[in-house]
């Protein structure tokens, strides 16, 4: 069973509540595409400083390793309020306007990437950074009805019809204001009780669409974004195994050397290049990550700040290559680029990621190959690839196998592909077979 949410009418004062309600989960059916392909539309909604931006980068990341191709169609709004809107110098009548052709824009940019999934080869996941229903949120009553009229809008059209899926996450200004910030927003200026309204008024919004659901606060941050995730592979009836359940751990493995290519199950393979960013504080990390496939390139702004209530705040933002180079500039000189190929496959019904360092790269990582999954299971029900000559596992020996520690210069004697061992004859450094630890405790989490 899972937990679907929902927004209640109105309470006895005719304020709208959220309610819980247990259910079952039931299955979007997708469009299909003109080459018979899935074609998968989600809005990615909520109040401000909700994971939005963290959320829509990680779930693109976990489609693309499923061989899917995905589009995001980012917030019209922002793009349009940092080109110098300022509401408070807007007539209420060039408010309106402004708020009809921000909606209008927002049509055309979606139109575009659903356009372009409907004649895609591949399956196509549409990830959009809010959607039209946020504008009426945004708008008085009559004026949501008067542009609707003038435009000849539907509601069931453009809130029910347009998207396969709506995700509204809680803003943390409920339930976990120590979060709350402005910081790295370009336009987010709003306080706690503004914040509360607006995630309020935005999830009125979406009432009424067939596939709505609710991720609050209720668990850390990384669950959150899981638990989004999870949500829309149960729509698609996409079966992640253990992967995203809240007490997964993150595995990490030594293998010896690579096998031959005919011994693996299908794959996808990926080239991945990561760089270290100067930071202002020796307690946060910023990196940036370049992941292609085919010459086709992503690019990821992550950042991660000083832990809140002993958890880790980590930010993580898809952005596009001209602002890429631009933050490459402030690369830090103490970390070396790190390239890897990184290959994605399932093995008897368990996600696998394998990296491959390529040079040019720091001694250490010469000739290393570090095997990643996801699970819940203990080293005796875990089935490893038996295809792959795997040595030990190194998901807590930070200091040597942490990509932070792996790309610093001179931070390491001696390279781990030169010193990694057998079972029986394992390195000092090695730690035994194991089912702790999930995260890269010296560094950003590896993407």
């Amino acid at each position: 069973m899972q937990f679907r949410w929902f927004v209640s009418l109105r309470n006895a004062r005719g304020v709208p509540e959220v309610n819980r309600v247990v259910r079952k989960i039931p299955r979007m059916s997708q469009d299909i595409g003109d080459n018979k392909n899935k074609v998968y539309k989600v809005v990615l909604t909520g109040g401000p400083c909700g994971g939005k931006t963290t959320g829509q980068a990680r779930l693109c990341t976990f489609f693309e390793s499923l061989g899917w191709k995905v589009y995001r169609a980012q917030e019209t709004a922002l793009v349009l309020m940092s080109g110098g809107i300022k509401f408070t110098e807007l007539s209420k009548e060039d408010a309106y306007k402004f708020q009809e052709n921000l909606i209008k824009s927002m049509m055309q940019i979606e139109n575009t990437y659903f356009d372009l999934a409907q004649t895609c080869q591949k399956n196509c996941l549409v990830i959009c950074d809010r959607g039209i229903m946020d504008g009426s949120a945004y708008l008085p009553t009559e004026d949501w009805e008067r542009m609707r009229a003038d435009n000849n809008w539907s509601e069931v059209h453009i809130r029910d019809n347009r998207y396969n899926q709506v995700i509204h996450m809680v803003s943390s200004a409920c339930g976990a204001e120590a979060f709350y910030t402005c910081a790295g927003h370009k336009t987010r200026h709003e306080d706690i009780d503004v914040a509360r309204n607006l995630d309020k008024i935005t999830a009125q919004a979406w009432v009424g669409h067939p596939y709505y659901d609710v991720v609050d606060n209720s668990t850390d941050f990384d669950d959150k974004i899981n638990r989004m995730i999870n949500t829309v592979c149960h729509r698609l009836g996409i079966d992640t195994g253990d992967r995203l359940q809240r007490n997964t751990r993150k595995r990490k493995f030594l293998v010896k050397c690579m096998p031959d290519e005919q011994s693996f199950p299908p794959f996808q393979d990926f080239t991945v290049i990561h760089d270290y960013l100067v930071t202002p504080s020796r307690k946060m990390q910023a990196r940036l990550r370049k992941r292609g496939q085919g010459g086709v390139w992503t690019y990821t702004h992550t950042i991660r700040r000083p832990e809140i209530n002993k958890q880790s705040v980590e930010m993580r933002m898809a952005i596009n290559v001209k602002d890429y180079n631009i933050l490459l500039n402030q690369k830090d000189e103490n970390h070396a680029t790190i390239q890897k190929q990184r290959r994605c496959f399932l093995w008897k019904n368990q996600y696998f990621q394998m990296d491959i360092y390529r040079e040019p790269c720091p001694d250490k990582c010469k000739g290393l190959i570090l095997l990643e999954t996801y699970t819940t299971k203990s080293m005796s029900e875990l089935e490893l690839p038996d295809f792959l000559q795997i040595t030990e596992e190194v998901t807590d020996d930070h200091n040597n196998f942490s990509m932070f520690n792996l790309s610093l210069k001179d931070s390491l004697l001696s390279s781990p592909s030169r010193t990694r061992g057998l079972f029986n004859d394992s390195p000092s450094h090695a730690k035994p077979l194991t089912n702790t630890g999930d995260r890269d405790k010296n560094g950003i989490d590896d993407e």
